[in-house]
Parts: structure tokens; C-alpha cells; sequence
């Protein structure tokens, strides 16, 4: 699987700790990496067919690349922040005034509940809302915040998010430039096999445009149905539940449905049957129906992951690393179950298991 090591080893050690010496130096920048990269590969379609138009001249053509990025992504990205931390930031100001209060409107579930669904939560000593309502209005409340705090201060920019938006352009312009001859440099530099090294390397584009191309388009799309059937009904914060349904979209089985779900059965249980029947019918009929029809041609089935390995890494992911760990756990899991793949067929093709030594004389 690998090939012979250096000779000299000390060499070969001074090799592996300038290594991690240059890891440890872009830790900090990590993210603008990482989405450099995402960029460029997404967008690699684009920077070929740009050079065939400018007749080879690959600098001219990353250059309308990365601004094509900045048009497509970054613009868009910056004004739905803006508009966010607006929505949010009202819907604060709504929950500390009073104005939407999260506690009467679980009082007014409980009083349309029957009376003995009533009796079964007394029961269960869940009679008593005044803890949930509590939690549920300080939830609402630091989620708003947070979201509102981030938002703005994403919009608004700091010395550290211009300098490490300027480092991911400037990186993306050079990947787009320079990108096939990066790839077959680090096909030679790999200690791997050359056949090894080209199975993680295919691994590693495929499962890349897969979670970014699939997963996000999906999201995307999911998120701004699931909002403009909030706004059509008249819910407030369309905008803020949408892009947590799309945020939520990333999590497999359960998705934006636990977004979409409670409030088609508050609509309903609070007597708003009509908006709340409409708010199911668009869920289910639409809303959890788009990521069956469209991840299969947008991911495809031979880079898909088992749905629990999805979402474990998924969950993983975004708990060790925050929102770059929607990508980078499916990319780990699935790097992981190449590396075990490849190592189960060459023991395969080695013969197995090594035959115990006779014990015959």
C-alpha cells in the first residue's frame, strides 16, 4: 500500500514535522481553505470552459471565475445575512416586549387540547407548563440573538473575516489557475501507491461535490419553499424559520420537518385549520419530497453514504467544528470507509488471511 520509505531517516522525520508545522500555521485560516476548495471544485466546469473561450489563458479565465463566485455566492450570501439579522433581531425585540410570547401560546395549546389528552399530561406530571414555557421563551430568545448577533457581525465584517475573505478569493483564484498541477504534485508527493493515491483523491472530489453540490442545492431549495410557504400564511420570521429549515435539511431523516411540523400542529390545534392543513400538505408533498427526487441525480448513487453514517458524521461534524463540520464529517466518513475499502480488497487480493505456519515436522 505504501511505498518504500526514505532511506534516511531523519529525513524523512524533518519531512513529517515541517508538515505539521504548516498544518498547525493554517489552522486559523482553515475555513477560507476549506471553501476555497469547495469553490473550485464546484465551479471547475466553469474555469474549463473559460479557457477553451480565452483561448488558454488561464489566469484571465480564474480571474471571471472568482468573480463569478463573488456573484453567484458571495453577494447573495451577504444580502440573505443582512436581511437575517434584521428578522432576527426583531424577533428578539418581539420576545422581550411581550409582543410574541411563547409562553400564551402553549397556554393556548393546552387549553385546545381535549380534555383527555389533558388528563394523560397531568399524568405524567407535565400538567404544569410553566417550566417548558419558560425554557422554551429563553430558547427562542438566545437562538434569536445568537442568530442576529452572527448575522450582524458576518454583514458588518471584522479585520479577521475580511482578511480570511480575502484569503479564500485569493486562494480560489490560484486552485482555479493552477488547480490540475496542484493535483498531480500531491499524486507525486503521496507516500501512497500511485493507484491507492488516485482512489482517495477521486474519493475525496466526489464526496466534496457531492455534499456541497447535493446537500446545499437541496437545502437551499427546501429552505426557500419551506420560507415562502411561512410567508404566504402570514407567520412571522418567514425568513429565520426558512434558513433553519434549510439548516436543518442537512440532517438527514429528520430535517426541516421539525421546523415545518410543530407549527402546522400549533395552526391546528390553535384553530387556524386551513393555514395549518396547507402548511402540512406543502411539508410532506413538497418539502420532504425534494430530496428524493433530487439528490439522486445531484449526488448520485455511487458516492452515497448510509443515511446513519450521514448523520452521525453530520451531527459530529457540526459539534466539533461548527457549521464547516456539515462538510467536513461526511468527507471524514467517507475518506474513512474508502481507506478500509481499499485495505479489505488488497488483503483480498493477497489471499486472505496469512495460512498459520504447520505445525508438522
Amino acid at each position: 500500500m505504501f511505498r518504500s520509505p526514505s532511506p534516511n531517516a531523519s529525513f524523512f522525520a524533518l519531512v513529517v514535522l515541517v508538515s505539521v508545522a504548516f498544518i498547525w500555521l493554517l489552522l486559523p485560516w482553515y475555513g477560507s481553505v476549506l471553501w476555497a476548495v469547495i469553490l473550485a471544485l464546484l465551479f471547475r466546469p466553469l474555469q474549463v470552459w473559460l479557457e477553451r473561450r480565452f483561448g488558454g489563458r488561464r489566469s484571465l479565465a480564474a480571474f471571471v471565475s472568482v468573480l463569478a463566485c463573488i456573484c453567484i455566492v458571495v453577494i447573495p450570501g451577504v444580502l440573505i445575512l443582512a436581511a437575517l439579522a434584521r428578522e432576527a433581531s426583531a424577533l428578539t425585540t418581539s420576545i422581550s416586549s411581550r409582543e410574541f410570547d411563547p409562553a400564551a401560546l402553549l397556554d393556548q395549546v393546552r387549553a385546545a387540547l381535549p380534555a383527555g389528552a389533558r388528563r394523560v399530561l397531568s399524568s405524567l406530571n407535565l400538567g404544569d407548563f410553566g417550566d417548558m414555557q419558560s425554557g422554551i421563551t429563553s430558547f427562542l430568545e438566545n437562538v434569536s440573538q445568537t442568530i442576529a448577533t452572527r448575522a450582524f457581525t458576518i454583514t458588518q465584517g471584522t479585520a479577521q473575516l475580511f482578511v480570511g475573505f480575502g484569503v479564500m478569493l485569493y486562494l480560489l483564484f490560484f486552485l482555479f489557475r493552477d488547480g490540475p498541477a496542484l493535483a498531480a504534485t500531491i499524486r507525486r508527493a503521496s507516500p501512497l501507491s500511485d493507484h491507492h493515491t488516485g482512489k482517495l483523491i477521486e474519493e475525496f472530489e466526489a464526496v466534496m461535490r457531492a455534499t456541497v453540490k447535493g446537500n446545499i442545492i437541496i437545502a437551499v431549495i427546501q429552505g426557500t419553499i419551506g420560507g415562502l410557504a411561512f410567508a404566504a400564511l402570514g407567520i412571522r420570521a418567514a425568513l429565520l424559520w426558512g434558513v433553519l429549515m434549510a439548516l436543518l435539511s442537512l440532517v438527514p431523516a429528520v430535517g426541516a420537518s421539525l421546523v415545518w411540523l410543530p407549527v402546522s400542529l400549533y395552526l391546528l390545534i390553535s384553530g387556524e385549520v386551513l393555514r395549518g392543513v396547507a402548511l402540512m400538505l406543502v411539508g410532506m408533498l413538497v418539502i420532504s419530497l425534494i430530496d428524493n427526487f433530487l439528490r439522486p441525480p445531484l449526488v448520485g448513487k455511487s458516492t452515497r453514504l448510509p443515511d446513519y453514517l450521514v448523520l452521525l458524521s453530520t451531527v459530529g461534524g457540526l459539534t466539533l467544528v461548527g457549521v464547516n463540520g456539515f462538510v467536513i464529517g461526511p468527507l471524514i466518513a467517507a475518506l474513512f470507509v474508502a481507506v478500509w475499502s481499499l485495505y479489505m480488497q488488497d488483503r483480498s487480493s493477497d489471499g486472505g488471511l496469512t495460512p498459520p505456519p504447520s505445525s508438522g515436522p
